[in-house]
């Protein structure tokens, strides 16, 4: 997995989740930059998948539990009205980075 970083832009932090819209689920990295949040798809064939998201495009942080019971769920609900869930560790600290973004 290789991501094009623009001028001054640095990796802050990445992990493995699983994200999930509507009814399907892609195994991924996601990846927090100073200047964007990306989705890169664990499939080659599925470039499709692969999106980013500006901090300005997002509009709430909301927690949520996976499989209704395990508490490590985060989604990003954006400005356009979509909804972008993932499934990872650490939710919390993903949560607080995300929305110093802002």
């Amino acid at each position: 997995m290789r991501i094009d970083l623009k001028a001054n832009e640095t990796v802050v932090k990445a992990t493995n989740t699983l994200h999930s819209s509507g009814k399907e689920q892609h195994k991924g990295k996601l990846i927090l930059t100073n200047q964007r949040l990306y989705f890169i798809s664990a499939q080659r064939a599925a470039d499709a998948y692969d999106f980013e998201v500006l901090p300005g495009q997002i509009s709430e942080v909301v927690y949520y539990n996976a499989f209704r019971f395990f508490p490590k769920g985060l989604e990003l609900k954006t400005k356009e009205g979509n909804s972008l869930k993932f499934t990872m560790k650490d939710r919390d600290t993903w949560c607080r980075m995300i929305v110093s973004m802002n």
